[in-house]
């Protein structure tokens, strides 16, 4: 009992120092659905082997999507004429990184890291791109139909509508309620399950492993690389509920670069979207995603080890102070809405897990008693 309330208190920590954090990148995140059309931006995804990468690699790193929510996404610009490249360095920056991710990781670890994190992301899914575009030889010819329609009701779907009539459906503040009714909703819907797992996750983790286990085995250097690269590569977990675990892993021993592969790869890949990607791309541009990523990952995990030791800074020494500079009131009610909006998705996943409660229901309009328990997939948009 005295260990699972030691788990509970240092979660309990942690959402407090990340709360506020969350809910600005959540913010942020619902106003870019509804001012910026992801599907009117594939016009620009089509064209040119460096260009359409650079775009595609840029435009991920502030959508919050995740690994799973992101494959639908990525699947639609390649119909709208997105090459190959572009897609899988969407499909590379855009669940290594988000407003959200950037935002908890400057609560609970350092600015380094938080500006690291993305800029690795970026440099990752560039590489990916080019590489694929170079190689796999794109069909440039493909026509582009971006998908017009309007971002917040669907009220019409933007071609047979004059642009300047489009603009005009919906005012500043009907926007504005949309966006965060998308945040909070669906965006923290999706994150929901994962980011608690992952505060008990991380709260086990600092408590029950003693410092010794992480810092004699991935202190540093290229096998604790390899170690991460092990451990990430088929997990799913989102960027969101991946921060608190590798700030955790930072204050047990492990070094900073070794928790940015974890915070590379976990995000970016696992055993279902590596298969859901061969049967979109193919295998050879499968290989190239993965192969991008974990060399990346590698390096840039040395090289963030390289910039602590020159900057003479201890990652475990800095962690979280981001979030010790938030008034404690303000923590707490940050943290009081975070488990107030978990309350439906918590409740929908354990009806889609549990449709009956256990019990016999009496036979439906069917006759046969059956009832179709609601379908979650939880990481998706």
């Amino acid at each position: 009992m005295n260990l699972l309330l030691g788990v509970l208190l240092q979660s309990w920590n942690i959402l407090l120092e990340s709360s506020i954090f969350i809910l600005f990148g959540l913010l942020v995140s619902g106003l870019l659905r509804v001012f910026l059309n992801p599907g009117a931006v594939a016009t620009h995804l089509g064209e040119g082997r460096f260009r359409s990468v650079f775009k595609a690699s840029l435009l991920g790193i502030p959508i919050p999507l995740c690994s799973c929510g992101v494959l639908p996404a990525a699947a639609a610009l390649k119909k709208q004429g997105a090459n190959n490249g572009a897609v899988t360095s969407f499909l590379i920056s855009t669940p290594e990184s988000g407003v959200d991710s950037i935002s908890i990781t400057y609560a609970l670890m350092d600015p380094i890291m938080t500006v690291m994190r993305p800029v690795a992301a970026f440099f990752t899914a560039f590489t990916a791109g080019i590489a694929e575009n170079l190689l796999g030889r794109p069909d440039m010819s493909r026509p582009v139909v971006p998908d017009l329609s309007c971002p917040v009701d669907g009220c019409c779907d933007g071609v047979d509508c004059a642009p300047d009539v489009h603009r005009r459906h919906h005012g500043f503040g009907e926007k504005v309620t949309a966006g965060l009714r998308f945040a909070f909703t669906d965006v923290w819907g999706d994150l929901a399950l994962w980011f608690l797992f992952g505060l008990l996750l991380s709260g086990a983790i600092t408590e029950l492993i003693p410092e010794s286990v992480f810092s004699r085995y991935m202190g540093g250097g290229f096998s604790a690389m390899l170690i991460m690269l092990g451990v990430g590569i088929p997990i799913y977990i989102c960027a969101t509920a991946s921060t608190p675990i590798a700030a955790a892993l930072i204050l047990q021993g492990v070094s900073p670069g070794a928790a940015l592969v974890f915070l590379m790869v976990g995000p970016a890949t696992n055993v279902t979207s590596l298969t859901v990607l061969t049967r979109v791309l193919g295998r050879r541009a499968t290989a190239i995603y993965l192969t991008a990523i974990a060399v990346c990952a590698v390096g840039f995990g040395l090289l963030v080890d390289r910039i602590y030791h020159v900057l003479g800074i201890s990652a475990r020494a800095v962690v979280g102070q981001a979030g010790e500079s938030i008034p404690y009131g303000i923590e707490l009610a940050g943290a009081m809405i975070i488990l107030v909006l978990s309350v439906k998705p918590v409740w929908h996943f354990l009806r889609s897990r549990f449709p009956d409660g256990g019990r016999r229901r009496h036979p439906g309009p069917t006759g046969d008693g059956s009832l179709a328990a609601p379908e979650h997939c939880a990481g998706s948009t």
